[in-house]
């Protein structure tokens, strides 16, 4: 189970830490709602910390200190992490710890005090506003014959660059998650916390033109409530939809490479272009944090700046 270290000489844990560990799954599960995806990665983090402790001679998660995370994120800075995955690791750590102190489990909270690396952010690829016309336009394009994916994939587009939602939002809509009048889309991101996105016309037409003519074909007795069904009728899988984005971009020239993300980080960035203000935009993407939202105005004066080198006589 460790994936946080990748030692090859693995531990195996004390009964009393991987009983611990276990009660830890069932609160993030349970209590706190996390994805599958989200679980398995603290526990991973975890696993390898605890093992790295056992190494250190730690019995009992009540032996783990400030020296002892420490060490632990040292030892991975030498094998090479990154400073995102450091930062992560550091997270995974103190909230552990904090758990474990609020529970009784731990004397202190060790993790009070551990700081983590700065991030390294760099500037997500974004298409140009016409680029993102054209990826939409040459999917049409190929949806002209009226084929039952020809017309999903244009609306799984149309809604991705209209709302800016994950592609994990995406696939997980159900028919009912549309409020057609109101052109609000209601998305469960993550630990299942609901919004509602606006999407427009565009958007609109195309779902509409699915619903009502591509969604009938591929619908089978067990597709139930999703909005965006697969080739053998079961609910969308998140790799298709990648794969359709990097298809279809790669169609339109010179766009930057991009996934379902960089459809996300393009929504964002256009509507700050367009002057929405930067709430509206961290609500509308659901960042739990007004810091993540602000990344996409460095994007925009960048392209400001850009812009202006090219433009002006006397840059």
């Amino acid at each position: 189970m460790a994936q946080g270290d990748g030692d090859a000489d693995d531990v195996s844990l004390p009964e009393s830490m991987a009983r611990v560990l276990a009660d830890y799954e069932r609160h993030l599960t349970s209590e706190r709602d996390l994805t599958p995806h989200t679980v398995r990665a603290y526990l991973g983090d975890l696993s390898g910390l605890l093992e790295h402790a056992t190494r250190l001679s730690c019995t009992d998660v009540g032996d783990l200190d400030l020296r002892v995370l420490r060490s632990w994120l040292a030892k991975q800075q030498t094998m090479g992490k990154s400073r995102t995955t450091l930062a992560r690791r550091a997270t995974a750590a103190r909230v552990f710890t904090a758990w474990l102190a609020r529970t009784g489990r731990a004397p202190s909270d060790a993790g009070a005090s551990l700081g983590s690396p700065k991030k390294h952010q760099a500037l997500p690829s974004v298409l140009r506003v016409d680029e993102a016309a054209d990826l939409i336009r040459s999917a049409a394009a190929l949806a002209d014959d009226g084929s039952p994916g020809g017309l999903r994939d244009v609306a799984m587009l149309e809604l991705l660059y209209a709302t800016g939602i994950r592609v994990g939002e995406l696939v997980g809509l159900d028919i009912d998650d549309l409020d057609t009048e109101r052109q609000v889309v209601r998305v469960f991101g993550k630990g299942r916390k609901e919004r509602s996105v606006p999407y427009g016309h565009p958007a609109a037409r195309a779902v509409d033109r699915w619903l009502t003519s591509g969604r009938p074909s591929l619908r089978i007795e067990g597709s139930g409530p999703a909005l965006f069904l697969g080739a053998r009728g079961r609910r969308i899988d998140q790799r298709v939809v990648r794969e359709l984005v990097h298809r279809r971009i790669a169609d339109v020239p010179g766009a930057p490479d991009i996934g379902p993300h960089g459809l996300r980080h393009s929504a964002a960035t256009h509507l700050l272009e367009g002057g929405a203000d930067l709430r509206s935009v961290q609500e509308l993407l659901g960042h739990a944090s007004l810091a993540t939202t602000q990344l996409y105005t460095h994007v925009t004066t960048d392209r400001l700046r850009q812009a202006y080198r090219q433009a002006h006589p006397r840059a």
